[in-house]
Order: C-alpha cells, then structure tokens, then sequence
C-alpha cells in the first residue's frame, strides 16, 4: 500500500498492483514405475456369480437334508445313493477319476481367473498423474490407425490387427510403387501409435500387395 497527501492534510492509502504470476503451462510429466503399464483388472462378474450361486445351492441343499435328519426325518434319496457309490467305489474307478478330473479342472479355472487381471481389449496408457489410470479399447485404437492409413496415397483398403504387442497391418495399393506406399505407412502409423499415448506402444508390421484379380 502506498499513501498519497490531500489537500486538507488527510492520508489516503492507494493499493499496489501487483503483476499476475504467469500460469505454468509446461505438460505434466509422464510417470515411470507407478504401475501405469500393466492390464485393468476385469471384475468377472459371470464367473463369480455362476460360482456363488452353485455354492449356494449345494449348501443349501445340504442344510435341508441335514436339518431333516436331525429332525428324525429319513434322508434324500440322492444322499444315501452317493454315500452308497462312494463306500463301494474304489478310487481307481472311471467316474470317480472322472469326477476328480472335473473338479480339478474347474478349480484350476478359477485358480486362472483369480490370478489374471483380464481386460484384454483394454490398452493402458501412459500415467500423467498418480491417481489416474487411462486405458483405450483396442478396437478403437485400431479405427484410427485403419483411419490414418487410407489417408495415405496409392492405399485402397487396409486391415489392422492390433494387440498388446504389434500392430499388424495389411495394406492393399492400387496404384504407386509397393515400396513407396509402404515407406509412407512406415511413417504415418509410427507417428498414429506415438499419438495414442500407449504405456507400451505396440510393434508395427506393415504388408502391402497389390489387389487380387477379379474373377
């Protein structure tokens, strides 16, 4: 604040401008070893509900029959037949090795599901901030590497095949040098891969060839 005299001997305080500081606009840094680079976890419902819904069935089932036995009730058919089969049975028997073998086999299943994080069609990308995590479904990545190729001259069509690891792209040109045409895709899809922001930024394999002949 700075003061200023009046004419009558009073004192009026001014305030002082001060100039803004000027907002950083400098692009946040990407972040290295926070986890950006691995799959989502998929929740699996399906599974898990397919899971509770047996368990609970079995228990429930095997609650009644308990309860009605305690109850002096005789017990399920199915129950003293299975007793029955598994008293009589050896171990080396065919169903029972097939009973087994199922059995291990779907806790095997779930042993995978449990232990892999799913997602596949999800792509992560690069972490610009600590709390939050971007993905890019695979199919739209693969829409606009398609869209940039067909951009390029001399390209008639062009199938893309993209997954965690390589872009495969197949390219049919018309009309230019087969060699030029794919120098030009060379080009043009490193920069498209570079512009999705991928943590691990896919392989490229470029094919071109020449249209089939008709009939």
């Amino acid at each position: 604040m700075s003061e200023l005299q009046g004419s009558e001997g009073t004192t009026q305080r001014l305030p002082v401008l001060e100039k803004p500081t000027e907002p950083d606009h400098a692009p946040p840094p990407v972040l290295e070893g926070e986890g950006g680079n691995h799959r989502f976890w998929s929740p699996r419902r399906i599974p898990a509900g397919v899971v509770a819904v047996l368990l609970l069935a079995v228990a429930g089932l095997f609650l009644y029959d308990i309860a009605a036995v305690r109850a002096e009730q005789p017990a399920m058919r199915w129950r003293r037949e299975l007793a029955a089969q598994l008293a009589e049975r050896p171990v080396d028997d065919t169903w029972v090795l097939v009973g087994a073998g199922v059995a291990a086999a779907l806790g095997l299943w779930l042993i995978v599901l449990a232990a892999t994080p799913g997602l596949r069609g999800v792509l992560p990308m690069r972490r610009v901030h600590a709390d939050v995590r971007a993905g890019l479904h695979r199919e739209a990545a693969a829409l606009v590497l398609r869209d940039r190729a067909v951009e390029v001259a001399g390209v008639q069509s062009v199938r893309v095949r993209l997954s965690r690891a390589k872009a495969d792209v197949s390219a049919v040109s018309h009309f230019r040098e087969l060699d030029d045409v794919r120098a030009d895709l060379d080009a043009v899809l490193g920069d498209a891969i570079g512009g999705l922001g991928l943590a691990r930024p896919p392989a490229l394999s470029v094919h071109v060839r020449r249209p089939g002949k008709k009939g």
